[in-house]
């Protein structure tokens, strides 16, 4: 069963694994099938959810939102996380010429109210910042987070994939702290484990959410020279530990880091998101950690 974890000390508690909806679109589920998804999870102890307001070009929230509809109470049973700042071009905006970022006021706000109607909730749990903007004004957006906490609209506030200095600025101008720092953890991609992200986050005793911890597939299937050290590594490593699965010595890796990561699964099928599950009883040795870094890195440490 999975427990639920403080984000930050005396801060919410949210389910030590999310389960991630960004790909959500691509599942095929029908309305009752997404319910019953979500029921499942629960029932697994999986009570946190992510979203993005882009995910799926701007559909995965409103197909959350459509399962939400069917069983309104199963609002009561989960925390929802999602995102603001990205601008995609899509037919939805036809007048966008490129990709930016917009963390103004006016967007952050425009952008809560879409997902709250999309998601089909009064309130959002954590509201994360998706990408650092070159133009945030820190000023301007804890004016935007002070009248969303005020309207009941969001009660907690974080980012995703900023570094040290980026959340140190915006925590300068806030008077709660900023519950998390959603970023990319997996084998073949772990900068911020050495860049100082982590080492900051453990400072903070805040827990990161790590995404993307499987590499978008990358590890299974693919066949780079890293990607075939690690997944050949993965493997004798399963062997030792008597995982099922290298993906669960994957989130084994990265909950190993002492920062305290909390896994954001991105399967649609439960019996993955069950593995995962599994992976929690799993713990790797420092040997075995520092094995998996030396195949990703193609040499020893220094």
């Amino acid at each position: 069963m999975v427990n639920k974890v403080e984000l930050v000390p005396q801060g919410p508690q949210f389910s030590e694994l999310v389960q991630g909806y960004w790909r959500l679109g691509d599942w095929g589920m029908s309305a009752q099938e997404r319910l019953s998804f979500l029921k499942q999870h629960i029932e697994l102890g999986i009570t946190t959810v992510d979203h993005a307001d882009i995910y799926g070009g701007y559909s995965c929230e409103q197909l959350f939102g459509e399962a939400i509809a069917l069983e309104p109470s199963i609002r009561d049973q989960i925390e929802i996380v999602t995102k603001c700042d990205i601008n995609l071009c899509t037919d939805a905006f036809p007048d966008r010429k490129i990709n930016h970022y917009d963390t103004s006021k006016e967007h952050i706000l425009g952008s809560v109210n879409n997902s709250l109607s999309r998601l089909n909730i009064e309130n959002i749990d954590v509201l994360l910042i998706h990408r650092p903007d070159a133009l945030m004004d820190a000023d301007e957006v804890a004016e935007a987070f002070a009248e969303l906490k005020q309207q009941g609209k969001v009660n907690h506030f974080g980012v995703s994939n900023f570094s040290a200095a980026q959340f140190d600025l915006l925590q300068s101008r806030l008077d709660a702290p900023l519950v998390t720092n959603q970023v990319e953890i997996n084998p073949l991609n772990f900068d911020v484990v050495h860049d100082g992200t982590l080492d900051h986050l453990q400072m903070k005793r805040t827990k990161p959410m790590a995404w993307s911890c499987l590499a978008g597939g990358d590890i299974f299937s693919g066949q780079s020279e890293q990607q075939i050290r690690v997944r050949d590594e993965l493997e004798l490593i399963r062997q030792e530990v008597g995982a099922a699965s290298i993906d669960q010595v994957i989130y084994a890796w990265v909950k190993r880091l002492p920062s305290n990561p909390i896994a954001i699964i991105g399967s649609g099928k439960i019996e993955r998101v069950q593995a995962a599950v599994e992976s929690l009883n799993i713990e790797l040795t420092r040997e075995q950690w520092f094995r998996v870094w030396a195949a990703s890195k193609g040499h020893g440490v220094p």
